[in-house]
């Protein structure tokens, strides 16, 4: 592989079979290209010192609640984590190491370090990708519950799943089942990296964009949109070849397209 070596390390952890995927590590090494002083053991590290300390703090009687009690009360209470709404956009959100050391970030940042967390004090959750928002909860569905890491580990019922829903989007929306449907470790990082994608989309940020999107399509190469997007990037960047094989290959997906003649329009042009 092309790739230089954090892309490589990306590369290696997202093709082991699902259950084998390490999202910490993964999510280490796409961070690794932004910021490549960093250390992934280190923070791994800072991950198993938490769990060791919440571990010590567990009451005898291991019931769920009680565990997401003691849980919340290390991270949020004694640690000071906190959702950063205050600079929701800020692209350091969306990456662990900074997330542990800043002690802030978006709702999937926060919920990696919860699920990484309970994962070491054997109590394994599982991400639930929540449109607009990001959840999580613990693995044997018959605990009926959710837990909200970017709101102090707030726990959630469906009814108040609906409630954030709507004051998300500012109208009634009904919770349909699969809103609360886990998600694959892929696409939890895709979810992460797509955050960042939109991110230095809007700042103007070609070559970060492009980056979050070539990592998107190694974990998943045929997203439409991702392969239209990158083409578009290519074609500003006048590598005229690769923009016209990705342009044509999400034709090829999406004859029908809503933008389907206006790319059509600019493969013409190429």
């Amino acid at each position: 592989m092309d790739f230089p070596l954090a892309r490589q390390l990306f590369y290696r952890e997202i093709h082991r079979p699902d259950e084998d995927i390490d999202l910490a590590k993964a999510a280490l090494y796409f961070a690794l290209e932004e910021y490549p002083e960093l250390e992934p053991d280190a923070y791994l590290n800072a991950l198993d010192e938490m769990a060791l300390e919440i571990q010590e703090r567990l009451p005898q009687q291991r019931y769920p609640l009680r565990i997401i009690q003691t849980i919340n009360e290390y991270l949020y209470d004694d640690l000071g984590f906190k959702g950063n709404s205050q600079d929701y956009y800020d692209p350091r959100n969306s990456f662990l190491n900074e997330a542990i050391d800043r002690r802030t970030g978006i709702p999937i940042t926060l919920s990696l370090i919860y699920l990484e967390i309970a994962k070491r004090i054997d109590f394994p959750m599982v991400g639930i990708g929540m449109p607009g928002h990001f959840l999580i909860r613990p693995v044997f569905e018959e605990v009926g519950f959710f837990v909200d890491p970017f709101h102090g580990g707030e726990v959630l019922f469906p009814t108040d799943c609906e409630r954030r829903l709507m004051q998300i989007y500012g109208k009634e929306i009904s919770l349909k089942p699969e809103f609360l449907e886990p998600i694959a470790p892929k696409q939890f990082l895709a979810r992460m990296l797509t955050n960042l994608k939109m991110i230095y989309l809007h700042r103007h940020d070609a070559k970060r964009t492009l980056a979050a999107i070539e990592r998107i399509l190694l974990l998943f190469p045929d997203r439409p949109f991702d392969l239209r997007d990158r083409g578009l990037l290519y074609y500003q960047m006048d590598r005229r070849t690769a923009a016209r094989q990705d342009l044509e290959m999400y034709l090829n997906l999406l004859p029908q397209a809503r933008d389907a003649t206006a790319i059509r329009q600019l493969l013409d042009r190429l």
